[in-house]
């Protein structure tokens, strides 16, 4: 990771790891593999989104392998570079989704107000996923130039000055909404212990591990549904961590100290988004909340239908 030594034009600014690149490859996938079991046992079909993003981290992190071996190739680079920034934009966009299940399922419907998460709650998910959409968006324009600009184009410097501002513009308008969305749910975990009585109080035992329903209502639930909680705020801090890191790798620019290091990158990127992906595989949101399917039933079934349709993925499953 010392500072790169090969005669070639190379565009690292250190020679690359390949066995850490490989480590990190392995380490993913190991996680998609988990993550893609979960996800068909709990019929989370939602989850999909959090499993392409697992899958681009895999894909970006053999593409670095190869980058490792051929630095002067630019289609690798650019590939390894753009799918690694690209990712947890993914997995931002699926704790919005997941966070409004959780509101969804665990608040009483007159309690849903904007005063209780300072926005309109059934706009929530839509809200913070557009501005996530644009995000991503907006990243993707920015690290292409960022990435596909040879030392030896023409204008190179004002190439890669005006991808940089691009890819910037995208990371601000990321942290901005993200950070609004983790004030918002860290608010939420302190505030929904009095959902937590609540719901304690209308709760009857169903026969499987972990999971009660809820009177009249025919939703079954994990009665430990607020370790979730846990798991969006913890992945929320990571995210923001890496968020930070890549605004100062840009405006750093390609001389700059973080780019002049590889294991900055690792360290503040690869690090905190792999543990946002263990913080799921640990407490799997289809563990916790029922319908995790790309919508959520209008009218749920009766509690009788549940108990009797323990295969349909509807009911909940036990952790």
């Amino acid at each position: 990771m010392a500072p790169s030594v090969n005669a070639r034009a190379s565009f690292y600014n250190y020679d690359p790891s390949q066995a850490v690149a490989a480590v990190c490859c392995a380490l993913f996938g190991v996680a998609l593999v988990w993550s893609t079991f979960m996800t068909f046992r709990k019929r989370a079909w939602i989850w999909a989104i959090q499993l392409l993003a697992i899958t681009l981290e895999v894909l970006g992190y053999a593409a670095r392998i190869a980058s490792a071996r051929d630095v002067d190739d630019l289609n690798l680079y650019a590939l390894q570079f753009c799918v690694i920034i690209l990712a947890p934009v993914l997995m931002a966009g699926i704790i919005y989704v997941v966070f409004g299940r959780v509101v969804f399922h665990v608040v009483p419907a007159h309690e849903r107000t904007t005063r209780l998460l300072w926005v309109p709650p059934r706009w929530v998910t839509p809200i913070f996923v557009s501005f996530d959409i644009i995000a991503l968006l907006v990243q993707l324009i920015g690290a292409v130039i960022v990435s596909s600009t040879k030392p030896t184009d023409q204008d190179a410097a004002n190439k890669l000055q005006r991808g940089k501002n691009i890819a910037l513009a995208g990371l601000a308008l990321q942290i901005v909404a993200f950070g609004l969305f983790s004030i918002v749910a860290a608010r939420f975990h302190f505030t929904s212990k009095r959902f937590e009585s609540i719901l304690q109080s209308s709760l009857e035992p169903t026969g499987k591990a972990g999971a009660v329903i809820v009177k009249g209502s025919g939703r079954l639930i994990n009665s430990n549904w607020r370790r979730l909680l846990y798991a969006i705020n913890l992945s929320c801090l990571f995210i923001l961590i890496r968020s930070v890191f890549r605004v100062v790798e840009f405006a750093q620019g390609p001389q700059g100290t973080v780019m002049s290091q590889e294991f900055y990158m690792y360290v503040l990127d690869t690090l905190p988004i792999f543990l946002v992906v263990c913080s799921f595989c640990l407490m799997f949101p289809g563990s916790y909340v029922p319908y995790m399917g790309f919508r959520v039933p209008k009218n749920p079934p009766n509690s009788r239908e549940l108990a009797s349709q323990d295969s349909s993925g509807v009911a909940l499953r036990e952790v």
